[in-house]
């Protein structure tokens, strides 16, 4: 299938620039991908002089011909433009509209001048039509355009090397060789003629110009040699920018895909009859197409594939190959511009690629910054796992803190080197610094919670080593209670001490620090002990009464007391209060600095003593109180050191006093109990009445051995009566209710020892024969209704401390057996 040359108006005749109709034509060609490998043939010439026949023979180009037999008139308006086909490197050519036609006029030559100036400018080939008759001519129709051509030249601040091809049509019988040197002097002649700037004066035509003639056979009366001499010709445009070919020494060129932007501000500046700069465009041109080819590359880059997927993966998580994947992208996006950009202005095109760069740089920053973030998250996260695992392994934490931190700060280096890109020199030193401020912090944070966790193990350790042994030796109130506690908190404090120290060494702490958690641990040893002691203070009554209860209430042998009578109860209860009284005063302060003072001998004096004591009454006399129990502190002992105060004291005591007198009272009445029940018998002048008064009685009885017999049976009966009923101990709780319950017992009891003899007699006694008298006995216990003693039934059971009992040998008093024997019988009776 043959090319198409795609004919198409640049220029419409009017003026007008066709852009649309441009961009077409350069998309249809494709010469945009040509680079500097291209060329433009421009023609120029008289009207109807047979330029568009010459193209489209020479380029086959289907440019509109004139038609002959329609009359000589304008065939080409404006300036069209087309592809010649066949001709490597791409050649574009441009068909002018003729000059010194009657259709525009003969005043009218601006669009000449236009056409002409735009042609030059453009083009790097320019073919001028002319007629061979009018070589030698004065007046000759080419010597306006040649004017014309070198005038519109002068307003090119730097003109552009062009190539001049007169192509001398229909020639004659006149040898080519004497055509030539006229044409050139003719050339001269009017290059001479043209009014030049001073800057060109003396400027030769060959700075400007490379002049080459041709010359054509006629194509109407010679069409195949016409044919020939123009295939001859088209051979020379094959290759023509190459060194040697017809535009081998051009310069300025502008890129192939800055051409239709190039073309179109040429004709703007020429429309506007300003001279044109033609370095200064070729800047421009580069400037605009740079920019161009630069954020086409930037918007291919912002919606590439590639891109999208590494940004999105970066967004939840580092991404492996980082560096290498966004490097290779940009080097896509640059090398593509330096490629479409390499035939534009170096300095614009650097320029332009820099700033490229940055804006692409710019914005794949954040996605290399999330990476980073990513890579410090992550090394920051690995330290913490390591240094977790490393101190459950028991090493040290300053060693464990370093191997650590060096493995995850070189982890981050080596993630860092795979996220650099090629393109940039991107400082990551913030990062860095971000990622060891943070191990700092987290270090920080892990040795206090270790420091804190290792305090509190030596805090409930001294606690648990310290709490029981001081509350033991608080509570039993000791001479050197204070002494021992003392001892006790500098043995515990130092054991812990050490071994905190030791512990401590690892962490690689600072002296000043070692020997300030040393101190908050001693002080907290101490603040136990005092915690302690203000625990046990507020519980001083207690314990006091307790004190009380033990020397009260056993001997020195530590058994229970019986109130028999011999003992003395005063004696008892002084030294009883003495005792807890020293408790108070080993409570009243606490003695861990080794100061004397004076506290027991205050106390004892001013309670137990009363050497100092004085009453209200009398302190009213004598107005004010030299009690030294009348005070809020203790003399050589500090108001932080105090637990309980002098008045204090003086109100515990009262309270003391009064909670124990029921148990003293309770004694006193037990031991008057227990000597009311040890006389019985009648008084010794009762016995010596009845001696004197029943003599003769007995005087009888001895006549009588009859009435001995009877007197020993009523011996054995009265004895067996009063084991059987147990008489001391209904008269126990007092003579009105001994004898209601006798006297409800005496028949029954009669009745069993009768049971009894008889079974003997018989000698089968039975099972329920047994467990009668156990019946009866107990139904008779339940229709008992004694009367509780005033003096025993009024105290509390638990200030109980002696009851009546009964033995063979005689009574004692003894409050447990009774509770006890009173509890057996009735759980008797409920079986």
């Amino acid at each position: 299938m043959e090319e198409d040359c795609c004919a198409t108006q640049l220029i419409y005749g009017d003026g007008e620039f066709n852009a649309d109709g441009l961009d077409r034509f350069v998309k249809e060609v494709k010469l945009a991908e040509c680079g500097l490998s291209y060329a433009v043939v421009a023609i120029m010439g008289p009207q109807s002089s047979g330029k568009s026949t010459l193209l489209n023979h020479l380029f086959r180009t289907k440019f509109r011909e004139m038609d002959a037999y329609s009359g000589r008139s304008q065939t080409t308006k404006g300036i069209w433009i087309a592809k010649c086909v066949g001709i490597e490197p791409c050649t574009i050519a441009m068909d002018l509209e003729g000059t010194d036609g009657r259709e525009r006029g003969e005043d009218d030559t601006t669009f000449e001048k236009q056409s002409a100036l735009f042609a030059l400018a453009v083009s790097d080939i320019v073919l001028i039509n002319m007629w061979c008759h009018d070589i030698g001519r004065e007046q000759a129709a080419n010597k306006p355009l040649l004017k014309t051509v070198f005038q519109v030249m002068m307003r090119l601040f730097s003109p552009r090397k062009t190539k001049l091809l007169f192509v001398i049509r229909d020639k004659t019988k006149t040898p080519f060789e004497y055509l030539e040197p006229v044409l050139r002097e003719d050339i001269q002649k009017i290059w001479d003629g043209v009014p030049k700037p001073q800057a060109h004066k003396s400027t030769p035509l060959s700075e400007f110009f490379t002049v080459e003639v041709v010359a054509l056979s006629s194509y109407e009366e010679k069409e195949e040699k016409f044919n020939e001499e123009v295939a001859q010709l088209r051979q020379r445009f094959y290759h023509s920018i190459s060194p040697g070919g017809l535009a081998g020494d051009r310069r300025g060129v502008v890129p192939a895909s800055g051409f239709s932007f190039s073309a179109q501000q040429i004709w703007k500046v020429i429309k506007e009859n300003k001279d044109l700069d033609l370095p200064a465009h070729k800047v421009m041109v580069a400037t605009v197409r740079c920019e161009e080819i630069a954020n086409q590359k930037f918007k291919q880059l912002v919606h590439d594939e590639r891109w999208l997927a590494l940004e999105e993966a970066v967004e939840t998580g580092p991404v492996q190959g980082f560096g290498k994947r966004l490097s290779s992208i940009l080097a896509t996006y640059l090398s593509e511009y330096d490629m479409e950009a390499i035939y534009f202005d170096e300095g614009v095109r650097n320029s332009k690629r820099q700033l490229l760069e940055s804006k692409v740089l710019d914005f794949v920053y954040p996605a290399y910054s999330a990476m980073l973030g990513h890579l410090r998250s992550k090394a920051l996260e690995d330290f913490q796992v390591r240094l977790e695992q490393s101190l459950n392994k028991g090493e040290g934490f300053a060693s464990s803190v370093c191997t650590c931190a060096q493995s995850s700060m070189l982890e981050f280096e080596k993630g860092c080197a795979g996220a650099a890109i090629q393109q940039a020199n991107w400082d990551a030193s913030k990062v860095r610094e971000k990622l060891r401020r943070d191990i700092d912090v987290h270090t920080s944070s892990v040795r206090s919670a270790k420091l804190a966790e290792l305090n509190s193990s030596y805090e409930k350790k001294l606690s648990s080593s310290l709490s029981g042994p001081v509350e033991a030796l608080l509570e039993t109130g000791a001479k050197d209670t204070w002494a021992s506690i003392q001892k006790l908190l500098n043995r515990e404090t130092e054991v812990a001490v050490s071994e905190f120290s030791t512990a401590v060494a690892n962490f690689e702490l600072d002296n000043e620090t070692v020997v300030k958690m040393k101190q908050h641990l001693k002080d907290y040893a101490r603040n136990v002990v005092e915690t302690k002691a203000r625990e046990e203070a507020g519980k001083i009554m207690i314990h006091m009464k307790d004190r009380f209860g033990t020397v009260f209430n056993y001997d020195s042998d530590s058994m229970p007391r019986v109130w028999t009578g011999n003992e003395d109860i005063r004696s008892i209860t002084k030294d009883a209060r003495t005792a807890s009284l020293k408790l108070l005063s080993t409570m009243a302060a606490i003695r861990l600095d080794e100061k004397p003072d004076n506290i027991e001998n205050v106390l004892v004096s001013s309670l137990v003593d009363g050497t100092v004591t004085v009453s209200s009454s009398q302190n009213r006399k004598l107005g004010p109180s030299t009690d030294p129990l009348a005070s809020s502190s203790w003399e050589e002992v500090s108001s932080k050191d105090t637990l309980i105060t002098p008045v204090q004291c003086k109100s515990l005591w009262r309270q003391f006093k009064a909670e124990t007198e029921y148990s003293v009272t309770q004694a006193v009445s037990a031991q008057e109990a227990h000597k009311r029940s040890n006389n019985w018998l009648p008084p010794p002048w009762a016995i010596m009445a009845m001696i004197v008064l029943g003599f003769n009685e007995f005087m009888m009885l001895l006549k009588n051995p009859l009435y001995l017999l009877v007197l020993f049976v009523a011996f054995l009966l009265s004895k067996a009566l009063w084991v059987q009923m147990d008489i001391s101990g209904q008269f126990q709780h007092g003579a009105l209710s001994g004898i209601l319950s006798i006297s409800s017992r005496f028949l029954p009891t009669i009745m069993n020892l009768l049971r009894k003899l008889a079974e003997e007699a018989q000698g089968n006694q039975t099972p329920e024969a047994q467990r009668s008298p156990v019946s009866v006995a107990s139904q008779s216990y339940r229709n008992e209704t004694p009367q509780p003693n005033p003096v025993t039934s009024s105290f509390p059971e638990s200030s109980v401390s002696s009851n009546i009992s009964s033995t063979d040998s005689g009574m004692e008093y003894s409050s447990p057996p009774l509770r006890h024997r009173r509890t057996e019988n009735i759980e008797e009776v409920e079986s």
